[in-house]
């Protein structure tokens, strides 16, 4: 009898809404391992003899050593016998047994635990054909410090290592920042640095705008401003009604002493807890801490849509996209993204499925220990829960139908371009590299890369330039050391197959869903199908003299020069062996490369501008050409602090005493001039 659903883990992949993304493989890689099935079925043969009769994990590990996957079974010979038989494998497990050189297990005392260390070691070890869910995005939480007199309100995210509570989790940093400012607001806790706050000698802009209560320079009593915190932290808990009518209270007791002005006071603040409010759309009234859980499935793709609810408030949602088999249900996919999901999260009490989960006691189990509190799992069927799970269907349903225009979209501007400039097929991995430096300091070369999902910022590069022997601000020098060093690693790390010639008939890009599958990442050829060089013929000059000195010849290089006086629109475009050319204005891939190049140049300023701040708070203002210790005092003493000078207009760096009309410019352009 063949291995059913049932006896097998499901195989997918979690990738977030901006990861690369494909689906399944050509014929010749199925054939290739339906040759090496018998090996890898007498490999698991001879593991299950020795395979224990207990609860566990299992490791199926290729012949390099490399993890294949990991899973976990009531009873783990009796898992490994079902992967044995001889017939009925679908695609997926026929190319991991096929693979499979050697098994490891780990015996556990419960089911319970098997799962947790199952997500443990996949988290760890990234198997090829486990669900893999990135940890690069962790969510924002709202922090009300406890370690300080005054306390402050601000993002955190990362281990809760301050003392103070923490609120969330919110689905993005947008939804992070537009609470605290509406907090702010109804609240007027401070959002400053401590070290901000003990230089002050007069209030910031902040109390000026009614946006925090002054607790710097004394503008509020310590009891009052103690009161605001504990009503800031009451209505993060949940208790924001009971605030409200504590407020309007007050608004009515002070507008019956004619006490205009306090009154005011009171009524800005309902009015910006209203705000907060209403901008968090649905609001359960029954549902007090709980996760939604929605997946959608349409044309070959999957969508689990995650709506976050904390202290009875819609803190936000965000939309995954699971690289699953086709002939996973939806129930199935779930279940795997669940199990993933809170490998580092913490879990709420409640998670609500839009789908019935086989093993949803398991699940709900494997949580409450990890958490220390009972979590339930369940599927509701009526009522306001139902309401919530049918709400994150639908919005799961919209972001797949987004994603697969999207998606669309970006295949057919890949195919353009593969055209436009010659290749042999359309290009699935495009790189695109700048530099930004001012006046040759704090240099960094950047690579961002693209490919038929979109930008891929999980595969995105910065190099610090560090080559003693380059003169400052040569540009050249920097791209061959960015292309030297980048390429050295891709030999190192993935030799390749040479690639198809430029000239050659275009290979047409497959659609969504004929596209080949990349389980756990790995598939994919971390190799780019063409480097854009943002740049004229110089720079296309170093390029191909970097690749020439470590022997490679075959990967298609683009320059893009920028028009006359930086216009959009009118680039030039450099190729090896041809005449210069230009596009069509209005030619969708012009705009398609304008937007590589700028996104490109966007990250590279970025990592510039992290780099020069890091120095200068390393050596402060003395960096700056004609500005020593006398003049750095100066201007510490008449702005205060460093941020204000980075600020400050050129009439007014020139005010400061021993600031000549000279000086004052070097400061200004060093802190405003427009980067290379």
């Amino acid at each position: 009898m063949s291995p059913t659903k049932k006896d097998i883990d499901p195989v997918t992949e979690l990738v977030e809404e901006d990861e690369d993304q494909s689906l399944p493989e050509p014929d010749a890689a199925v054939e290739n391992a339906a040759a090496s099935l018998p090996a890898g079925r007498a490999v698991i043969e001879r593991s299950a003899k020795l395979a224990p009769s207990s609860p566990g994990v299992y490791r199926m590990i290729d012949a390099n050593g490399d993890v294949l996957y990991v899973g976990k079974a009531k009873n783990i010979r009796k898992r490994i016998i079902a992967y044995a038989r001889p017939t009925g494998y679908d695609t997926r497990i026929e190319r991991m047994i096929a693979a499979t050189a050697s098994l490891e297990f780990v015996s556990t005392a419960t089911e319970t635990e098997a799962l947790l260390l199952e997500a443990n070691l996949i988290k760890r070890l990234r198997p090829r054909f486990n669900v893999l869910l990135r940890d690069d995005k962790s969510f924002p939480y709202i922090l009300i410090t406890a370690d300080h007199w005054a306390p402050q309100i601000l993002k955190h995210r990362g281990a809760r290592t301050r003392q103070g509570n923490y609120y969330g989790p919110f689905a993005s940093v947008w939804a992070v920042n537009r609470t605290i400012t509406a907090l702010q607001r109804a609240f007027l806790v401070r959002s400053c640095s401590d070290a901000f706050f003990e230089g002050r000698t007069r209030p910031c802009l902040l109390y000026q705008i009614k946006r925090c209560s002054g607790p710097c320079t004394r503008e509020i009593e310590f009891t009052d401003y103690r009161e605001l915190v504990r009503e800031a932290n009451a209505f993060l808990s949940g208790k924001s009604q009971s605030i409200q009518d504590e407020l309007a209270g007050e608004m009515e007791k002070a507008s019956a002493g004619l006490e205009f002005e306090r009154a005011a006071i009171y009524r800005d603040r309902l009015a910006a807890l209203s705000a907060v409010q209403s901008h968090q759309g649905i609001n359960p009234r029954g549902v007090k801490d709980a996760d939604v859980f929605a997946v959608h499935q349409a044309g070959g793709f999957n969508c689990v849509e995650v709506f976050f609810f904390r202290s009875g408030q819609n803190w936000g949602n965000r939309a995954y996209f699971p690289r699953a088999d086709r002939s996973l249900a939806a129930a199935e996919v779930l279940s795997a993204f669940i199990a993933q999901f809170y490998d580092d999260k913490p879990c709420p009490p409640c998670i609500f499925t839009s789908h019935v989960i086989e093993e949803e006691s398991l699940l709900a189990d494997a949580l409450t220990v990890k958490s220390g509190h009972k979590v339930e799992v369940n599927a509701p069927q009526r009522g306001e829960k139902r309401e919530l799970v049918d709400h994150a269907l639908a919005n799961a349903r919209e972001a797949l139908a987004r994603k697969l225009a999207e998606t669309t979209s970006q295949h057919k501007l890949l195919d353009a371009l593969g055209q436009s400039v010659g290749l042999a097929r359309a290009p699935h991995r495009v790189e695109v590299y700048d530099n930004s430096h001012i006046q040759g300091t704090n240099a960094v070369g950047a690579m961002i890369a693209a490919g038929p999902e979109g930008f891929q910022k999980n595969q995105y590069r910065k190099f610090n330039i560090r080559s003693s022997d380059l003169t400052p601000g040569d540009d050249f020098g920097m791209m061959r050391e960015v292309l030297s060093r980048r390429f050295k690693r891709l030999i190192k790390e993935a030799p390749r197959a040479s690639a198809p010639a430029a000239g050659a008939a275009l290979v047409p890009m497959p659609a969504p869903n004929d596209m080949p599958i990349d389980i756990g990442g790995s598939g994919e050829s971390p190799w780019p199908d063409l480097v854009i060089i943002d740049g004229g013929r110089g720079q296309l000059a170093a390029a191909q003299e970097a690749l020439s000195a470590l022997g490679i010849a075959d990967v298609p290089l683009l320059a893009v020069a920028k028009g006359p006086d930086r216009d959009a629109g009118l680039e030039t475009f450099f190729l090896p062996g041809r005449e210069p050319f230009k596009l069509k204005p209005r030619d969708p891939v012009l705009y398609f490369i304008q937007r590589l190049r700028d996104e490109a140049h966007r990250f590279a300023v970025g990592s510039h501008r992290i780099r020069r701040r890091r120095d200068l708070r390393e050596a402060g203002l003395q960096e700056i050409p004609g500005v020593g210790p006398t003049r750095k005092r100066a201007l510490l003493h008449h702005f205060g602090t460093l941020k204000a000078i980075e600020r400050a207009a050129l009439t007014d760096l020139a005010k400061v005493p021993g600031i000549s009309a000279e000086t004052a410019r070097k400061i200004y352009d060093f802190f405003h001039e427009r980067p290379g």
